[in-house]
């Protein structure tokens, strides 16, 4: 007789109700109670522990074509999460595994196996998995050492600094050799973090000031890369303080994500002539054969204590749509997380 504790009958898990005009209202949602299913043939069920919001979901609440589908009305939203295998219809997943996989947004999810990807919780915290050693730190990765083609001696600016992808950024330039790392960030609490937990040479509040002023002060010497999580004035000022040659990550423009009409480009693309800049987009999905390369690399420099990570906790599944309205507003330091 089995002592695993009986699994309830029903889920919370988080639905879209209406698409968002502007900035996402409670309205578009609805925290509803569902059957779970029990896994069929390939499948498994799990218990997130852990489940991930990010900026990039904003996209996936509107209809317009993107490079991911939109939330489906009426139906489970989707996000990164992690949490224990509690039953396993599946060759080489068994009860008690812990699975990285989609099905966030939701205490239980039933989905085939193929789509999890087992991770150790004696090997690092399992909330990594969603940040530092997950998707967002992919991202900063390929981002920096692919996209942005970033060599030793580069000076580096990076848009939203504190955040989950931003300080990560700055820290494995610094890590790889660059000659000055510059950040931004929303308050004074976020750049004294930059400076003096993740060893930025220099950060500023955008908010104090025109960033463009702001990032030539911090930067007389102009700027080799610019890894952009924001879009809008900070683009515009990365475009004028950029060096011969110099190259930008397009990875994000939260600036812009709520607006309902179309934000005015960069008004000095010129510019890019004079310099032979180079703007390319970014998306972590063109990467992940960077995978293990990332996680030997990363997780070498997480055990040292060179490289160190911020997380925002928000406890209950109740909380997860304010956790992901946070993140829009800008109320995490790293990644943000929802413990279940």
């Amino acid at each position: 007789m089995s002592d695993t504790p009986a699994l309830p009958a029903t889920t919370r898990e988080w639905h879209l109700l209406s698409r968002p005009v502007g900035w996402p209202k409670d309205e578009d949602f609805a925290l509803v109670e569902a059957e779970i299913r029990q896994p069929g043939a390939g499948e498994v069920l799990v218990r997130n522990k852990y489940l991930s919001v990010d900026p990039y979901m904003r996209g996936r609440m509107s209809a317009a074509e993107s490079y991911v589908a939109p939330f489906e009305l009426g139906k489970a939203m989707q996000g990164g999460a992690v949490g224990e295998v509690v039953a396993s219809n599946a060759e080489g997943i068994a009860v008690g595994d812990h699975v990285l996989h989609f099905g966030g947004w939701r205490e239980y999810a039933t989905f085939d196996a193929k789509q999890a990807v087992k991770v150790d919780p004696d090997a690092a915290p399992l909330s990594t998995y969603l940040g530092v050693l997950g998707m967002t730190g992919l991202t900063a990765y390929a981002g920096l050492l692919r996209t942005a083609s970033f060599k030793e001696g580069d000076s580096v600016f990076v848009s939203g600094a504190a955040g989950a992808v931003g300080g990560q950024v700055g820290q494995i330039a610094k890590l790889k050799g660059a000659s000055r790392v510059i950040g931004s960030a929303g308050s004074d609490e976020k750049v004294k973090l930059l400076v003096e937990e993740y060893g930025f040479d220099a950060a500023f509040n955008y908010k104090n000031g025109p960033v463009g002023k702001q990032l030539r002060e911090a930067a007389p010497d102009g700027v080799d890369v610019y890894f952009d999580n924001v879009g809008g004035d900070h683009l515009e000022a990365a475009i004028g303080s950029l060096n011969l040659h110099g190259r930008i990550a397009i990875c994000g423009m939260i600036s812009v994500y709520n607006d309902t009409e179309p934000a005015p480009g960069p008004k000095n693309l010129a510019r890019l002539i004079q310099t032979r800049g180079r703007i390319e987009g970014l998306l972590v999905n063109d990467h992940y054969d960077l995978q293990p390369q990332f996680v030997q690399e990363v997780g070498a420099w997480i055990r040292s204590g060179e490289l160190r990570y911020r997380e925002t906790v928000v406890e209950g599944i109740e909380n997860n749509l304010e956790a992901f309205l946070g993140v829009l507003r800008g109320d995490n330091t790293g990644k943000m997380i929802v413990k279940v």
